[in-house]
């Protein structure tokens, strides 16, 4: 599975599956705003470093519900 495929499995192929295309499965407007921010870029960073990614922030509705304190 490739890197793009990995990100649709959880993110767009799952809204198609429960016919929710159009309220959810990726960032566009008028669309759930539920995601992550990450310290890194899993589409880019190296095979070997996926695994030390860190959560900066959750959203859920476009709302903050966890940001990583600072210096951490």
């Amino acid at each position: 599975m490739t890197r793009s495929e990995a990100l649709e499995s959880m993110t767009i192929w799952p809204a198609y599956a429960a016919f929710q295309e159009q309220l959810m499965g990726s960032i566009t407007p008028g669309k759930l705003a539920d995601f992550v921010i990450l310290d890194r870029d899993l589409m880019t960073v190296p095979e070997q470093d996926i695994l030390g990614t860190s959560v900066l922030a959750t959203y859920i509705g476009g709302k903050a519900v966890y940001e990583r304190p600072a210096g951490k």
